[in-house]
């Protein structure tokens, strides 16, 4: 078992100090470098420094309370890397480039003690890349560690071994995640942006190719895709510009580049318009312009402009009444609400069951690739993009046979995994019996009991089988 005493986070950025925020927030001492300035006027730390203080006035809070900042220490690659040798954990947080990564993991390679743990907070590049060349001790305690951002809010934290990984040392940082850190670990396969991100994109591009094809206004999108179908009240256009649009350009890019042989591939591919707004400098909230813009009109009131992707130009944002929509607002439980907006005989209806349709196929076709089990994307969708419901239980909210039978009506190809699963007799992803939850294994062909986390306690679970909390 390994135990984290101390830890190190490499890269200052956004991400890498609010780490080692959360790393503080659990009473761990933290060291947090970067680079030396090019110009080094002085001030060697400025870059840690830059980014310590950012966590430190962030907004919501890195810091549970002000004085947790203090268990964190900034420095340089060039004049502390020896601190390394007291770390148990380094997690590195570096830009996303192969050759800079490796060409850091060259230097911590000298100066870390054999048996820490190395950590890659990498969103997409393959983890068996960064740790090639590596020396053995390196490699079997390297692994990948991906966190969600904010990282104290998300939930979700997606863990990768490689072949080379230790199974103690995985299961160790599993442990510490989970307990130490309140993360929701879900482990996945080195692949492409592994999880949450795979098929979050996916779906996002399905979204934006439907939205242009049946010409459908943003406003209609977001409408469609925000709270009502159990989604976040950002939506779809909203999430985009709070990313950044060259965040996701960067995230479509890899894909379309590292998954040749994806029998959706083509789908990983900026759409034009899209490519125009970036062009142009409208890459969401962080230039205050994306598709929605904020501006002051008449009298200074505050008003919401949206983007026309015809033009590339702003107008006043529209109300949207669409009559499912407005039916939906009575149905509180989210998966019969799902339901009765994806089988409505509107725009409404067309729209979730064309998106849907391609996104949740898609998603069954991944396992095993990314991960074994629909929990594992269920639970990074839900933790990772704060979904109510993984794209599974949607599934069995709109009706697995009734669907497959709607997919076969049109022409469309059923994932085998399915179609194996619906053969076996079983109807469903998930079933609930005396209590427990168990989903369908398509490994096994069988239903498997879905355990809590450990040290977890579900009231309702208990008192389904036990009558008595």
């Amino acid at each position: 078992m390994i135990t984290v005493k101390k830890a190190a986070v490499l890269g200052a950025g956004t991400m890498g100090a609010q780490i080692a925020a959360h790393l503080a927030n659990a009473g761990i001492p933290t060291l947090l470098l970067d680079i030396v300035p090019h110009d080094d006027a002085g001030d060697r730390n400025r870059i840690a420094r830059a980014g310590y203080e950012g966590a430190k006035k962030s907004k919501p809070a890195a810091f549970f309370t002000s004085d947790l900042a203090s268990l964190v220490t900034i420095g340089n690659f060039d004049d502390d890397l020896a601190k390394l040798k007291d770390c148990d954990l380094i997690i590195e947080a570096v830009v996303e480039n192969l050759e800079i990564k490796r060409q850091l993991y060259e230097k911590v390679e000298q100066h870390r003690r054999p048996g820490s743990v190395i950590a890659s907070n990498t969103s997409g590049i393959p983890l068996k890349h960064l740790a090639e060349g590596r020396s053995e001790d390196f490699r079997a305690h390297f692994l990948g560690m991906h966190f969600f951002n904010p990282p104290r809010y998300m939930h979700l934290v997606e863990l990768i071994r490689t072949e080379w990984t230790k199974p103690e040392v995985s299961c160790s940082m599993f442990g510490f995640l989970d307990e130490r850190l309140g993360k929701g670990v879900v482990v996945a396969k080195d692949r492409p942006n592994f999880i949450a991100n795979r098929i979050g994109t996916f779906g996002a591009l399905v979204t934006i190719h439907a939205m242009i094809e049946d010409g459908y206004s943003i406003e209609e999108v977001d409408k469609i895709t925000g709270p009502a179908a159990g989604r976040p009240k950002t939506a779809t256009f909203r999430t985009f510009d709070l990313v950044g649009l060259d965040v996701l350009a960067h995230v479509v890019k890899n894909l379309g580049e590292n998954l040749p042989e994806d029998p959706e591939r083509a789908m990983f591919a900026m759409p034009e318009f899209v490519g125009k707004m970036i062009e142009r400098g409208l890459l969401g909230n962080k230039t205050k312009a994306g598709f929605y813009k904020r501006q002051k009109g008449e009298g200074g009131k505050r008003e919401i402009l949206t983007l026309d992707v015809a033009t590339l130009d702003y107008r006043p944002a529209q109300k949207v009444k669409l009559p499912a929509l407005e039916m939906a607002k009575n149905i509180e439980d989210t998966a019969e609400r799902i339901k009765a907006l994806t089988w409505a005989k509107d725009r409404v209806g067309a729209f979730l069951w064309k998106t849907l349709a391609r996104t949740l196929c898609y998603t069954a076709d991944r396992i095993p690739e990314i991960t074994d089990t629909v929990v594992e994307i269920d639970r990074a969708m839900q933790w990772g993009f704060n979904w109510e419901l993984g794209p599974f239980e949607v599934w069995d909210a709109i009706g697995v046979e009734k669907s497959v039978a709607k997919l076969k009506e049109e022409g469309k190809t059923v994932p085998a995994n399915v179609q194996k699963m619906l053969d076996s007799g079983a109807k469903s992803f998930y079933k609930q019996e005396n209590g427990q939850r168990f989903y369908f294994d398509f490994s096994s062909a069988k239903y498997v009991p879905a355990s809590d986390s450990p040290g977890t306690v579900v009231l309702k679970s208990l008192k389904d089988r036990a009558g008595v909390i």
